[in-house]
């Protein structure tokens, strides 16, 4: 990509950044689309916003933060907008001001997602070496995610092996993986379960790019069970039929921990008791995790006792957390290679395996490629020093984001996308818009 191309793509994600900000403190993913602040979205903003207005970055930050429970939960959405229509579920239908440990001031979701903030404060802090307001920042908010740590150790590791579960698609980041298809089948609604509900997001997107109304009714259906629980995980945990230890959840829980001892160790902070986590999760993570007959990582179903067997993009964000041996690191970097050069044209990476019938290279995540899986992606063949991948796979997306907009998803499918005007989802997306100011930033 030229020159030219790259300041242009800059100045764009830029002015995206700046124009999805609400009263000038937090960022939204896409106004029409999703309009209030989610979590981990943020943290990838944050980092966007650290290469032209760091003071923003760490405003994006404690703006997330000020919906963490008592408990070190962060939320997957903080309302702090006014009531809106037209989205579900909003502040009303998570109840979350009737649970003692939810902030007051503000309503919030009652799941969380990945936990990529520990590795976004540490991106922030070594890109302004020497900034002492990012140093006092950085050591001030560093107990938070901290806390947050601690829940997962504390609230979603019911046998102390190191490794958090979820109780919701959507705290995986990957709401309607096929990874989830023949676990939710299992999952037997009756009339009454859950309440008459109002979709949005399919009327304001192509629903064939979107979740099905099957799927929505699962997602309430966990969501009501997280309610009568008053969202305790422990409590959850003894009868929720979706109980997964997830890859990506737990390798940015890994990464993340792994970014706390550094920051600690250049602050002067202790830290041994995430010293003491990680080195547990990392093993059994490796151990647990690994599928043999399948050659990468696979999520672990704890009710059923299993692992879910398929080949998806989340196994191979491990590779950021330092997880594999360089054996295994082989393996994954062997397999996104072989996708890159099929015969049939394929931009890496895609989120779910292009050889199974269940592919579907336009829908939400059954195929389509994310901006901030590839990031991570990247970051991981980057770390093992897989460098002809890794840029393939940052070339690949910036192409993308040049030839069809800063959109939500893309299809990996070059016959189809070299053909299309824009991406799918939502457009003016704000993480597609950080991931490729960190891109050209890093060319």
């Amino acid at each position: 990509m030229s020159i030219e191309n790259q300041e242009k793509l800059f100045n764009q994600a830029s002015q995206i950044l700046n124009d999805n900000t609400w009263d000038g403190r937090y960022t939204v993913p896409s106004a029409n689309l999703y309009p209030y602040q989610w979590n981990w979205d943020s943290g990838f903003v944050a980092m966007g916003f650290a290469h032209f207005d760091v003071s923003r970055a760490m405003r994006e930050l404690k703006s997330l933060f000020e919906g963490q429970w008592a408990n070190g939960m962060l939320p997957h959405i903080v309302f702090h907008s006014k009531k809106r229509e037209g989205y579900f579920p909003g502040p009303s239908y998570w109840e979350s001001k009737k649970v003692a440990i939810a902030p007051r001031h503000v309503g919030t979701s009652g799941i969380t997602q990945p936990p990529v903030h520990g590795f976004i404060l540490e991106q922030i802090f070594n890109l302004h070496p020497g900034n002492e307001e990012v140093k006092d920042f950085v050591t001030a908010f560093y107990p938070k995610i901290l806390n947050l740590h601690r829940y997962f150790y504390e609230y979603r590791d019911p046998n102390k092996e190191g490794l958090a579960f979820i109780f919701h698609p959507w705290a995986s980041g990957r709401d309607n993986s096929p990874l989830w298809d023949d676990l939710v089948k299992t999952i037997q609604i009756k009339p009454g379960d859950i309440p008459p509900y109002k979709r949005y997001d399919n009327l304001k997107a192509d629903p064939s790019e979107r979740p099905s109304d099957k799927d929505y009714d699962i997602y309430v259906y966990l969501m009501e069970l997280g309610k009568r629980h008053q969202y305790d995980g422990k409590e959850i945990a003894k009868d929720c039929p979706f109980l997964v230890q997830d890859t990506l959840f737990n390798a940015m829980l890994i990464r993340s921990n792994e970014a706390l001892i550094k920051l600690g160790s250049k602050l002067g902070l202790d830290t041994k008791e995430v010293e003491e986590w990680n080195a547990q999760s990392k093993i059994t993570f490796d151990q647990k995790l690994w599928v043999e007959s399948l050659l990468s990582y696979a999520p672990y179903d704890l009710q059923n006792d299993r692992h879910i067997a398929l080949k998806e993009i989340g196994a191979f964000t491990s590779l950021y957390a330092g997880i594999p041996s360089d054996n295994r690191a082989s393996i994954l970097n062997d397999y996104i290679t072989s996708i890159a050069n099929r015969p049939d044209g394929f931009r890496v990476m895609p989120s779910f395996d292009p050889d199974h019938n269940i592919f579907d290279a336009r829908r939400y995540w059954k195929g389509p490629i994310w901006p901030q899986m590839n990031w991570l992606v990247h970051q991981g063949l980057a770390r093992y020093d897989f460098k002809e991948t890794a840029n393939q796979v940052k070339s690949d997306f910036l192409e993308l984001v040049d030839n069809l907009g800063f959109h939500e998803y893309f299809d990996p499918r070059k016959s189809v996308a070299d053909q299309l005007k824009h991406g799918y989802g939502g457009n003016h997306f704000s993480w597609t818009a950080a991931v490729v100011l960190d891109f050209i930033a890093d060319s």
